[in-house]
């Protein structure tokens, strides 16, 4: 009862704390933005036939509407971009066209690679914002380089952190560009039955940003602050179009594949020669309405997806690893930012991975199909529905499995919202082993987000429902930030109890209180020679044991861990970054821990010790406008019983525009003294990324890791011959042990 309690009032105490800064931030986003003037651009249609080809021949060019004026975002942000850019944009039946005009001093640009999707940093580049419900909580991003190379990404959550940005939505547009004596141009025409918008529309919100490396400039149509990331929706202009839109026509896309290859285990000494397998699918893409999509998929091909990156792991618990499967991933913020990242209701990963009943170790659960229903059924409310089914594996005692999935998001306020998921995992069937019938997580968020970004801040309540009998089946959590030009201040309680075993999330630890008071102070020099700005920040986070789970060697929230760290954050002029911080740790281990994962059996930590530790680290990222760029971060110090110290980091090499060449690397010294043997833990990954074309790729990824005697070689040749279809050629390859041996034997 005292937790409902706890929840209703942190409810209703922020409701009231936005009423009343909600007028106070309207005032002041008002008073911003006619400071700087209103951005508006007004659309007419055309009967003009338009060429895509970056030449801005058409007279329609001439006679549209046009947006202009940008503001630097980098260095400063608040003169006029010293490089202008100018935007126009018309229409027909099916396509919205636009032109870009981006002015510069000289034709020396900076192109990494010739592939789609390219990074925004280090590169010449431009991009166009769509938020097409006028939400000011999700866009459309389509974005070009001076050689026509393009790229497109979906933006939830306001855009108030970088995950908000997904650039695996991939969609048929048409796009080129030209370099001209003084500027280069771009031409992109944009199917309306690409984009979801509500029909009847007369007004979106648009903005546009520009990276000008020459110059060292990014800028931005719509102003925004620089403690802001630069694709907040809340700073946008509006584009206003001479008659309401009529409702496009139905997009249905059939993608069908076929795979074809040999596999074999070389450690299996059964298996004498290679096996062919082979497979055959397809996916689907429907659009119900104009704001809502259906997405199915038979038998699905993950095959084209590259490999995990690998990590060095020291810390007690397991790793977040990026999803990569392309049906997962298109719309993944309405199902996936429910939660934090330590208490995350459903993780996609888990779909299509079990646990072998004999063995214990993670395995391929094969799934059969799926369906995704995704959208919006007005400006306001969006729908998410999946379903997942795997297939039945009795040879490793899995049954079959279907997973469910419900999200609903219902916008309040100005930029805020509500949301509720249901997640649900259903054993079909049985062929014995121990599994629970089902696995379910209600979860009930608030996220606030006022107008000019003052108040952030998030809300949340989850609740596992199983046949299994204990305490605490919940999770919840409080995080509320203000932020102003000067400073920041965060404070966030997360709660994970016992019993909330979400077994489609993603929780690493249980029963725990974590309590985190944040506080970061921006600086701005004046002259901006060398240092373009810099932040100093503190974080007290103390994690209590709660006391239910069993383990007694705590008592009720006795203390587990505490860490204080301060960090210096460096942005330099020349787009370099750098930081120092320095951490203190204390910790009890309630289980015997090996951080090096590499002792004899039987040595490890023992649970019931307790320590104190203090390491310090450097960081430093170089400019990416160089043709040799690199990351460099060292770090030295105690390390529970002993010390610790280490480098990670990368190398590398353009050569423009055909692509890259980098290595990454870790490498860790452990001493705990005692019975430990001092141990090196190190990881390298070389990668090979070539460009022949806008449509021939070639990747080659090798890496490997001391911690787990694992190389592994991933090449990928991927020819894209028509838009959103692909021919990949993959060989992957895994030595289970120390390879090096084999190598210089002779």
């Amino acid at each position: 009862m005292n937790k409902w309690v706890y929840l209703i009032t942190v409810f209703f105490a922020s409701s009231i704390l936005i009423a009343q800064t909600e007028s106070e931030d309207l005032v002041i986003s008002s008073a911003y933005e006619s400071a700087h003037a209103h951005r508006e651009i007004l659309i007419r249609r055309t009967d003009q036939k338009i060429k895509i080809d970056g030449h801005l021949e058409e007279e329609v060019w001439q006679e549209s509407g046009e947006a202009s004026h940008f503001w630097q975002y980098f260095p400063s942000d608040s003169l006029s971009a010293r490089n202008q850019t100018e935007i126009y944009m018309t229409y027909d039946d099916q396509f919205l066209y636009v032109a870009t005009k981006c002015y510069s001093d000289y034709d020396r640009y900076i192109i990494p690679s010739l592939r789609r999707d390219y990074n925004f940093s280090g590169s010449d580049n431009i991009s166009l914002m769509f938020d097409t419900y006028n939400d000011e909580n999700n866009a459309f991003l389509f974005g070009i380089n001076p050689y026509g190379v393009r790229r497109e990404a979906l933006i939830a959550n306001g855009g108030q952190q970088r995950s908000d940005f997904s650039s695996s939505w991939d969609n048929k547009w048409f796009g080129e560009a030209k370099v001209f004596d003084g500027y280069w141009a771009a031409e992109f025409a944009i199917p309306f039955r690409t984009i979801r918008y509500k029909e009847g529309s007369d007004q979106w919100r648009f903005n546009s940003y520009r990276y000008d490396t020459q110059v060292n400039e990014i800028t931005t149509w719509a102003q925004i602050r620089q403690n802001q990331i630069i694709m907040d929706l809340g700073h946008m202009g509006k584009m206003h179009w001479d008659e309401p839109l009529k409702k496009p026509g139905t997009n249905v896309s059939l993608i069908p594949y076929v795979t074809a290859g040999t596999n074999r285990n070389f450690e299996d000494f059964d298996q004498s020669k290679s096996e062919w397998i082979s497979g055959i699918g397809g996916d689907a893409k429907i659009g119900i309405t104009s704001g809502l999509n259906l997405d199915l998929t038979l038998n699905p091909d993950f095959s084209q997806v590259e490999v995990d990156e690998q990590v060095t792991n020291l810390d007690r618990f397991e790793i977040l690893l990026p999803e990569k499967r392309q049906f997962f991933l298109e719309n993944a913020d309405l199902f996936g930012s429910f939660g934090g990242l330590g208490t995350n209701p459903f993780f996609t990963r888990r779909i299509g991975v079990a646990i072998d009943t004999a063995t214990g170790q993670n395995i391929q659960n094969k799934i059969l199909y799926g369906a995704r229903l995704s959208g919006k059924l007005n400006d306001n409310f969006r729908l998410g529905l999946l379903n997942m089914q795997t297939a039945k594996q009795e040879e490793n005692g899995l049954p079959a499995f279907n997973y469910t999935v419900a999200a609903l998001q219902q916008n309040v306020f100005s930029r805020s919202n509500i949301s509720m998921i249901l997640v649900n995992k259903q054993v079909a069937g049985s062929v014995g082993g121990d599994y629970n019938d089902y696995n379910r997580v209600l979860g009930f968020e608030y996220r606030l987000a006022t107008p000019s970004n003052r108040w952030m801040g998030k809300f949340y309540y989850h609740h596992v429902l199983s046949p299994v009998e204990v305490e605490h089946k919940y999770s919840h959590s409080v995080q509320l930030e203000y932020l102003k030009p000067n400073y920041r201040l965060e404070w966030a309680h997360l709660f994970v109890g016992a019993g909330y075993d979400a077994e489609v999330g993603f929780v690493p630890r249980r029963d725990y209180l974590l309590l985190s008071p944040e506080v970061q102070l921006f600086f701005y020099p004046n002259k901006k020679n060398l240092i373009n700005r810099h932040s100093l920040s503190t974080d007290f986070r103390t994690i209590f044991k709660v006391g239910k789970d069993g383990n007694s060697l705590l008592p009720s929230y006795g203390l587990s861990d505490r860490q204080l760290e301060v960090m210096w954050e460096i942005d330099f002029a020349d787009n370099s970054q750098g930081n120092v911080m320095l951490t203190q740790d204390y910790v009890f281990l309630l289980d015997d821990f090996d951080p090096t994962r590499n002792q004899d059996e039987g040595i490890a930590l023992k649970a019931g010790s307790a320590y104190n530790y203090t390491n310090i680290q450097f960081s430093y990222e170089s400019d990416q406008r160089k043709k040799f760029f690199f990351k460099f971060a060292p770090n030295l110090g105690s390390f529970y019983s002993g010390s610790r110290i280490g480098v990670e980091g990368s190398v590398t090499y353009r050569y423009q525009p055909l692509g890259f060449v980098s290595v990454d690397y870790a490498l860790n010294r452990l001493k705990l003294g005692g019975e430990f043997v001092p141990i090196t833990v190190w990881r390298a990954g070389p990668r090979i990324d070539l460009t022949f074309t806008k449509s021939l790729f070639l990747t080659t990824f090798i890496q490997y890791n001391s911690q787990f005697e694992n190389l592994n070689i991933n090449t990928r040749l991927q020819w894209r011959f028509r838009p959103v279809s692909d021919f990949f050629l993959v060989y992957t390859d895994n030595y289970l042990f120390d390879p090096f041996s084999q190598f210089f034997s002779a």
